[in-house]
C-alpha cells in the first residue's frame, strides 16, 4: 500500500516510516506546507502531529500557539488534501489526555472526555478527522497515552531527574497512560486494516509514583519529585490535562486488530533510546 506520512520530523515519526517500508508499505514523507503533491497515488494518510511542549517556564508558553494552530487549523487543512488526492484511509494520531480524571475507574472510548481551552485543538482534530469519513472510506483516530522512549519530553525529564528538579505531575496514586515510542509505530501499522473509529493505546496503567520513581531510579536519584504549587501555577491551565487520573484500556483497538503493545509493562528499559541519545549529547 501507498502511504502518506505527515508531521514534523521526530523520532516517533520515524520508527513509522520504517516499520511501514520494513512490512512492504511504499511510504511517502509528507511535510508540513506541502502535503498535497506528495499524497497523489496514496491510499492511506498517517498524520503524526507535532509532540507536546516539553519544556516548563516562557519557553512552554510560547510554544502552545503552535501546536494548537496545528490541531485547530492544520488538521482541517490536511483533510481536505487527502480528500482532493482521493485517499482511502485517514489515521490521525491524538492523545488521552482529553478524557476527563476517572480516578481509580477503567477508561474506554465510551468514557466522558473533558474539552477545556486546553483540550479543545485535540478535540478539534479529531472531529476532522471523524468528518472525513464523509469522503474517505475509512478514518481512525489513535488516542495514545503519553509516549516515552525516543521523545523530546523522555529526556527532558531525564534530565531534570538527575539535576533534582521537579517532574512529576498529578495525584502520586493516580494513574499514567503511557505508550513506548516503538509500540506507537506498530499500533500505526494495525491502524491501517482497523474499521472506523477511535481507539485507545497503550501500555497497562501505572501510578503515577511509580513513573517518578523510575525517572529516578534511571538516573541514579534516590528519588524523585512532583511540581510543586508555585510551577504549577507558572504552568498555568496547560498542565492540568496531564494531571489527569487515567486509567485506559487498550482492549477495543486489541480486538478490532489484532494490536498488543511489546512493551505492555512500563519499566525502565523503557527509556534505553533516549539514555543513549543523551549520552551523545
Amino acid at each position: 500500500m501507498r502511504v502518506a506520512v505527515a508531521g514534523v520530523a521526530s523520532g516517533v515519526r520515524r520508527s513509522i516510516v520504517d516499520l511501514l517500508v520494513a512490512e512492504g508499505h511504499d511510504v511517502v514523507t509528507a511535510p508540513r506546507g506541502s502535503q498535497r503533491p506528495a499524497l497523489d497515488g496514496c491510499r492511506a494518510l498517517v498524520h503524526v502531529p507535532d509532540q507536546l511542549p516539553h519544556t516548563l517556564g516562557a519557553r512552554w508558553a510560547q510554544r502552545w500557539p503552535a501546536h494548537d494552530h496545528l490541531h485547530a487549523h492544520g488538521v482541517h487543512r490536511l483533510v481536505d488534501q487527502a480528500c482532493a488526492a482521493g485517499v482511502r484511509r485517514i489515521v490521525h494520531l491524538s492523545g488521552s489526555w482529553l478524557y476527563a480524571d476517572q480516578g481509580d475507574d477503567w477508561v474506554s472510548e465510551e468514557s466522558p472526555i473533558c474539552v477545556t481551552a486546553a483540550t479543545e485543538p485535540l478535540a478539534v482534530g479529531e472531529m476532522a478527522v471523524q468528518d472525513a469519513a464523509d469522503c474517505v472510506r475509512t478514518s481512525v483516530v489513535l488516542r495514545l497515552g503519553q509516549v516515552v522512549g525516543d521523545t523530546p519530553l523522555t529526556r527532558w525529564t531525564l534530565r531534570a531527574a538527575a539535576a533534582g528538579r521537579p517532574y512529576g505531575v498529578g495525584d502520586p496514586d493516580g494513574f499514567a497512560h503511557l505508550v513506548h515510542s516503538d509500540d506507537v509505530a506498530t499500533a500505526v501499522l494495525a491502524s491501517l486494516e482497523a474499521p472506523s473509529g477511535i481507539y485507545n493505546v497503550g501500555a497497562a496503567p501505572v501510578r503515577r509514583a511509580d513513573v517518578v520513581s523510575a525517572y529516578a531510579a534511571a538516573v541514579d536519584r534516590g528519588t524523585g519529585h512532583f511540581l510543586g504549587p508555585v510551577t504549577r501555577r507558572l504552568a498555568g491551565s496547560r498542565i492540568e490535562p496531564f494531571e489527569r487520573s487515567l486509567r485506559v484500556s487498550s482492549d477495543r483497538f486489541a480486538a478490532a486488530t489484532g494490536w498488543s503493545p511489546r512493551h505492555a509493562t512500563f519499566s525502565r528499559s523503557w527509556f534505553e533510546a533516549a539514555e543513549n541519545l543523551l549520552v551523545l549529547r
